[in-house]
Formats: C-alpha cells, structure tokens, sequence
C-alpha cells in the first residue's frame, strides 16, 4: 500500500450543494435562505445568543455559586501559624484538638495550615494540607507535617 493509494471510505465524503444553479438543482435562485433580510445575506445572521436587543438569557441569569466559577471549589477548615505559637513543644496539631482548644471553633472541612506567622517550638501537625511556607516554618522549627485524608468534597 502506497501513500496514493488511500482513499475514503465509499458513501464517507459526500459532494457540496451548488448553490444558484437553477431551479432544477434544488436550491436556485435564493438559494433556500428564502426573500430578503439579514439571515438572507452573506456573513448574515446575528451572533449567537443574540435575542433581537432583548437582554440575552446569559445577561439575565444571575452569577450564583453554582455557575462554573465557584463549582468545584475545595472547602476547608483554615487555621495560621499565628495561632499554634502557644501550643507547647512536642504537641499533635490535628482539626479535633484544635477545636478542643477553642482555637478553630467550627469545622468547615478537612484541616489546611496557613503559613502566617512563626513557629518557635517542634509540633507534629497532621493536616488534609498545608501551605509550602507553613511546611517549611513547622520543619525549620524542628517539627514535622503528616498530610492525612483525603481531599475535600468539591462543592
């Protein structure tokens, strides 16, 4: 088989409608685009979504937090470094005991470290995530970072 040989399959490629060719072709004269008017002339036709100067449909919907921008955005339960500075060396950082000291006060989600603020003592922290900043103060300090879980529903 050579390069020349292919050809498409039979019944795959059909032949262009000539268009204006008299009324014995089928599509004479106006060509099937009817009288006159916008849709009649070449490049004719509005753009889509164009609803006649009425305010079109994608203008009137509102920007709801279901519309593509906000779909699928990860929800967590946020908490800085700013806030561990009083824990005691050596302790495990987890969503529950967080809780438990009034530090995060509702559970939004899986846990997420923030990186604003210092870090002096060695903690465990075990989190859904952590930012590289947050990773980088806790480890400096001594401390180590145990991602668990999984991700957060997408809501």
């Amino acid at each position: 088989m050579r390069l020349e040989d292919i050809r498409p399959q039979p019944g795959s490629k059909r032949r262009r409608r000539r268009l204006g060719r008299g009324i014995a072709a089928g599509q004479g004269g106006s060509c099937g685009r009817g009288m006159r008017g916008q849709k009649a002339r070449s490049g004719g036709g509005p753009r889509p979504g164009f609803e006649g100067g009425q305010t079109p449909l994608y203008r009137r919907l509102p920007e709801l937090k279901h519309s593509p921008r906000y779909v699928r955005r990860p929800q967590y339960t946020r908490g800085n470094l700013r806030a561990l500075a009083t824990l005691p060396a050596g302790s495990e950082v987890t969503l529950e005991s967080l809780m438990e000291l009034g530090i995060v006060t509702t559970n939004d989600g899986p846990l997420k470290i923030l990186g604003d603020g210092e870090v002096r003592v060695p903690l465990t922290i075990r989190a859904a995530a952590i930012t590289a900043s947050a990773k980088a103060k806790v480890e400096a300090a001594g401390g180590r970072v145990e991602i668990v879980g999984s991700r957060p529903a997408r809501s």
